[in-house]
């Protein structure tokens, strides 16, 4: 590692796409504000985001996750925290002992909270970094209060599944919509341990910077954290946004897997607003493989052009002929095994896209103007569903995958105009100067307070 005369600043990101590519955006902007990032990922990922951005001023470091096959980017959540709480901390530990280092701060991605605790025994300065909206981890935060009066058991568990959750400065949610219930029972009651202790670890944190806008619902919320909250929250969002402006930015996405730009051409040959783009994120695997049978056939019903962004693996498990049908005999989509989704989403050519609604897509599709057919799985895009449909008002939400849901869905979500307007607005209030000049503030204050 080179000597410089820059503060260096620690990034740590979850091991996932979705954690990587915001992680990478904010190592960026703090590069053009003039600290030296360091970006540590495990070997797996390290090759895959290392060789594309050399040039660009950050440097990577590989860790090792004590993967057997370190080729292949880690996929199980539960693989995934054995490593980050038993093999990594030491490896961090010694990096940040190092005389020669000057790391003025370590940032560590809030479900990489083992981080946390390496830094503080370090005596380095340490924030919290949260690559979603702010509303998700406002429902961490509440799972004290949560337990306490009742509404969820100690494991973790919804005491009336059919009441509604009203948390502070949040839509109506539902006991669906909580992060933690994913899986199996015994994997629920692990998530929700996990969360707890993330929860008890980012409580000692003094800054947390936040990948979004401040909506209205989390106003109070940010007004309590420029007046002595602890840990204060600081809106650097949305981070894609800014990347987009920089004049320094990423030279390449950051993923980790090989785009199939071929669809673009196809893009270009389709009528304005009427491909239906879909593409269900990194970790399509919980969408299962029956829904993805059912959806290819309500796809080909539609008589709709689209464009699938759909791992290979998943692909073997559509119908008898359907590949063949749709893109040879009918000309009708075209099926990618990932898609560069930043330009297809910006082509004229996109009416909608259906998503499992990560923060990231959800941002990318505000961006471009495009509407969103929700189709939740995991974690927080439940929570950023309830805000696409019934907060912004600029998507809908589909309950499957039969002919009739896709279609009454996509006819539902292209014919609205008023989601137009509302989109046009979304974008200027969450991308707008006024966002903008808010984010820098919180950056430069950032910035003031760990010099």
């Amino acid at each position: 590692m080179k000597e410089t005369q820059k503060p260096k600043i620690i990034f740590i990101p979850y091991p996932a796409q979705g954690h990587v590519t915001p992680m990478l955006h904010l190592a960026s902007a703090f590069l053009s504000r003039g600290f030296s990032p360091v970006v540590m990922t495990p070997e797996s990922i390290h090759r895959r985001i290392s060789t594309t951005n050399d040039d660009l001023g950050i440097t990577f470091l590989a860790i090792s996750d004590g993967q057997e096959h370190p080729d292949a980017p880690p996929s199980d959540f539960f693989s995934i925290e054995k490593s980050m709480e038993n093999i990594m901390p030491s490896q961090l530990e010694r990096i940040l002992l190092q005389e020669d280092m000057g790391v003025a701060c370590v940032v560590v991605d809030l479900l990489a909270s083992w981080a946390i605790r390496v830094a503080d025994q370090c005596g380095v300065p340490v924030a919290g970094f949260w690559p979603v909206m702010f509303a998700a981890y406002r429902m961490i935060e509440a799972i004290p209060e949560l337990v306490r009066t009742g509404i969820v058991s100690r494991k973790g568990f919804p005491c009336q599944p059919e009441k509604p959750l009203l948390l502070p400065e949040q839509p109506l949610l539902s006991a669906g919509d909580l992060l933690w219930l994913i899986g199996t029972p015994t994997a629920q009651k692990e998530r929700f341990k996990f969360w707890q202790r993330t929860l008890k670890r980012a409580k000692h944190l003094r800054w947390i910077l936040v990948n979004s806008f401040k909506d209205e619902y989390e106003s109070e919320m940010t007004n309590h954290g420029n007046n002595g909250r602890n840990p204060q929250i600081l809106y650097v969002g949305p981070l894609h946004d800014q990347a987009a402006t920089s004049v320094k930015t990423l030279t390449k996405s950051p993923t980790f897997w090989e785009e199939d730009r071929s669809c673009l051409g196809w893009l270009q040959e389709q009528k304005p607003n009427s491909v239906v783009y879909i593409s269900f994120g990194s970790w399509v695997s919980p969408i299962g493989e029956s829904k993805i049978r059912t959806l290819a056939l309500a796809l080909e019903a539609s008589g709709r052009p689209f464009l699938w962004a759909l791992n290979r693996v998943w692909q073997e498990g559509l119908p008898p002929g359907f590949v063949h049908r749709v893109t040879i005999a009918k000309n009708q989509g075209r099926i990618v095994p990932w898609a560069p989704q930043t330009e297809v989403l910006k082509n004229d050519s996109v009416g909608c896209f259906v998503t499992h609604c990560g923060w990231n897509s959800t941002m990318e599709a505000v961006a471009s103007y495009r509407r969103l057919v929700c189709y939740p799985v995991a974690g927080d895009q439940f929570v950023n569903c309830k805000y696409i449909v019934d907060v912004w008002k600029i998507g809908v939400r589909m309950s499957g995958f039969g002919e009739e849901e896709v279609g009454v869905g996509l006819r539902k979500v292209m014919e609205d105009k008023e989601i137009g307007e509302r989109l046009k607005k979304l974008r200027h209030k969450a991308m707008g100067n006024e966002t903008r000049l808010y984010s820098d503030k919180m950056f430069t204050l950032f910035k003031d307070e760990i010099k």
